[in-house]
Parts: C-alpha cells; sequence; structure tokens
C-alpha cells in the first residue's frame, strides 16, 4: 500500500511539473501566436502604414512582414547586386516574441525599433504618412518606394561603418556613418537618357590616382573612329593610344583607318593620364560586369549646372578627394590636389581597407541637405512619378 501511494505521488508530482512547464519556444509556436488575430492585424497595420503593399509581403508569412519592415525588398530596376544579404533572423525572432509574450504593450514601438534609424528614413516616413492621410496617393507612392530603397540599404550595409548613395533620378551623391547620419554631399554628373546610369547594389574596391581611360568599345566606334578617319590627327591631339589585341601599343599612323569598321576592329584605345584625361585625375572601382565606375571629371564646369544627365553612363564626381577620403576612412588628398603639373604620372591603386556598399539607385523622392522632401523629375521615363 506504502509502494502505491509513493508511485501514485511520483506520478502526480510529475504531472504537475509537466502541467506548468512553459512550451518550448519553437517556430511553429512563434508563427502560431503571430498568427492571433489581434496581433496580426496589428502588424499588418503598421506595415501598411509606413508604405509597404501588405497584400505581397503577407503571402509569406507574419515573420516576412516583420523582415520587409526591417529590410525592404530589393528596389526596380536593379542590373546587378553584388551580392544579396541574409537578413539578421535572431534580431527579426526577438522582436518577434517580444510581441507574442506581451512583454510590451506598444506594438508600434517594438516595431519601430526593427527600422532603419537613418534620419533621412526617418523624416520620408512622416512625410508618407501625411501624403497618405491628406488623400495624395501618388506623391505617397513615390515616398513609399524612397522608404523601401533605404530599407534595402539597411540590409545591404549590415556591418558597414559606412556607405555611399547616387541617385541618378537627382543627380548626386551621399555618404552615410555606420549610424546613418549623413557625413557627405554632392552633385554628381550621370547618363544620357538614351545611355542611362543602371541602377547598382555593390562595393567600392580601389581608389586610383592618374588613371588611363579605356575607351568602351561603342564609344570608340560611333564616336570616335569616324573623327579620325576625317582628321589623321586626332588620336594624337586627344592623348589616345592604340592598343593591339595583344594589349602593345600600335603607331596609328601604320594603319589604314579607311578598312576599319565595326565589324574590323582588333584594337582599342586608351587615353594617356593627366589633366586631360576624360576620367580627370581619380577613379574609383566598384564591383560590377557594366563597366561603370565614379571618377573626376576634366570638365569641371558643368556641375554648377541643374541639366546633369550628360555621361556615357558612369559617375563624374564634384568633389572627388572628399569621396576618396571618405572611402578610405582616412585623409588621402586635398581638396585642391588638381595640379597642372600632375601629367603622364602611371596609375597607382590603393585598396579599400573594407568594403564600402555602394548604391546607385533611381529615387522619385528624398531629403535634400536642408532637410527638406524633394520630388524629382523621371528623367529616364521609367515611371510616371510626381515632379
Amino acid at each position: 500500500m506504502k509502494r502505491i501511494i509513493q508511485c501514485t505521488f511520483f506520478c502526480f508530482s510529475i504531472f504537475l511539473i509537466d502541467g506548468c512547464r512553459k512550451p518550448e519556444k519553437t517556430e511553429e509556436l512563434l508563427l502560431e501566436k503571430l498568427r492571433e488575430k489581434k496581433t496580426y492585424a496589428e502588424i499588418l497595420s503598421y506595415t501598411h502604414s509606413i508604405g509597404i503593399d501588405t497584400a505581397l509581403a503577407a503571402k509569406r508569412g507574419p515573420l516576412a512582414l516583420l523582415e520587409e519592415i526591417s529590410y525592404g525588398h530589393k528596389p526596380l530596376h536593379i542590373r546587378y547586386t553584388a551580392k544579396v544579404l541574409m537578413p539578421d533572423s535572431a534580431r527579426i525572432r526577438e522582436a518577434a516574441w517580444a510581441l507574442v509574450e506581451g512583454k510590451t504593450k506598444n506594438i508600434e514601438k517594438v516595431l519601430a525599433e526593427l527600422e532603419p534609424s537613418i534620419p533621412a528614413y526617418v523624416q520620408l516616413k512622416s512625410h508618407y504618412v501625411r501624403f497618405r492621410d491628406s488623400g495624395r496617393a501618388d506623391s505617397a507612392a513615390v515616398v513609399a518606394e524612397s522608404l523601401n530603397a533605404y530599407r534595402w540599404m539597411n540590409r545591404q550595409a549590415q556591418g558597414a561603418e559606412r556607405m555611399v548613395l547616387v541617385n541618378t533620378r537627382g543627380a548626386y551623391l551621399k555618404g552615410f556613418d555606420a549610424a546613418g547620419n549623413q557625413k557627405l554631399s554632392m552633385r554628381v554628373i550621370v547618363g544620357k537618357k538614351d545611355s542611362p546610369t543602371p541602377n547598382i547594389d555593390t562595393y567600392a574596391t580601389n581608389i586610383i590616382l592618374y588613371p588611363y581611360w579605356n575607351v568602351p568599345t561603342n564609344i570608340a566606334l560611333k564616336e570616335m573612329l569616324p573623327k579620325i578617319k576625317e582628321d589623321a590627327e586626332y588620336l594624337e591631339n586627344n592623348g589616345m593610344a592604340v592598343i593591339d589585341m595583344k594589349g602593345d601599343s600600335v603607331d596609328a599612323h601604320s594603319i589604314n583607318w579607311s578598312e576599319i569598321s565595326e565589324d574590323n576592329f582588333p584594337y582599342r584605345f586608351r587615353q594617356d593620364t593627366g589633366e586631360d584625361n576624360s576620367l580627370g585625375l581619380l577613379k574609383v572601382n566598384i564591383k560590377n560586369p557594366l563597366a561603370i565606375y565614379l571618377h573626376d571629371t576634366n570638365v569641371r564646369t558643368l556641375f554648377v549646372s541643374d541639366q546633369r544627365w550628360r555621361s556615357h553612363g558612369c559617375v563624374r564626381l564634384q568633389y572627388p578627394a572628399q569621396l576618396a577620403n571618405f572611402l578610405a576612412g582616412e585623409h588621402m588628398l586635398n581638396d585642391d590636389f588638381v595640379n597642372d603639373t600632375l601629367t603622364n604620372q602611371k596609375p597607382k591603386s590603393t585598396k579599400l581597407k573594407q568594403k564600402v556598399p555602394v548604391f546607385i539607385l533611381y529615387l522619385g523622392a528624398d531629403i535634400n541637405d536642408a532637410g527638406q522632401l524633394v520630388f524629382f523629375k523621371d528623367i529616364y521615363g521609367r515611371k510616371s512619378g510626381v515632379v
């Protein structure tokens, strides 16, 4: 009888322990609690309030909504992405458990902490709410795309000490520190409408002083070859060398240019270094297969113009020395590094100690240096937008 009582007591104790034990924090339990009507409705409401397409994101589940709030999705028209980084899933799940366990009654605060802390993003969010609440749906839609772009930058720049944004629609460049504070700003010249600068999500690799300009084949054939056939001294007058398929220099006067055509062009052109070089005295290489880079220019007067869509696709810099110093994280050059005596120099490459994310995007709206919301004309005609 005593044994029966002891056994019964033991079994009852195990039952109490099991009954009081908290359920294990599994993925299934988390998703189940996130899908509870009230919690899910509040998440949907918040995502909608910051310009996220809830119908699209909701198809992937509640955790995907939280990921979208923090990291967004790839912006439109990106032609090249160096690498898509994985989101910080631990951070997403920590926020999710905070929502379902009732550790805070302020769900909006938990969700807001997932978002980028970039000041420009915070300001854009307030403008989005204003446009949405006042019924200006078109303006709200343009701002929503910019909000997503900043969320995507937040995803791709994880762990970076600095990052760079080139907005081709506004023809300017910004540099941000790790906290998203703007540390650099300048005008740029970008691609013309018929040779637009592509959207790229990549990183800077190295800085080259006194770069050669290896002329792209399409420019060599369509723009330079007709001029060479008209003027035998064109190449010499523009500091151009002719390079054959082996990489050797060829005497331009030894070539019968009348026989050269698009179908018969076994050469490339390379412009010598110096002040007259189309790349100026500095070039920033960014990883991409599209032959796009950031560079100085030998025509610096064009930055005063508001019509800065003039290049074949690359990005010309108003303040190349400032960008070089920013990318390097240390002082490399003075602003007045341009010097007429720096001619016929050999290219000098400096590899960056850390990868610096570079985003070339086409944003219809952004915050300017004065903290004001600005809409930009749709120069490339990619969508109607607001001007």
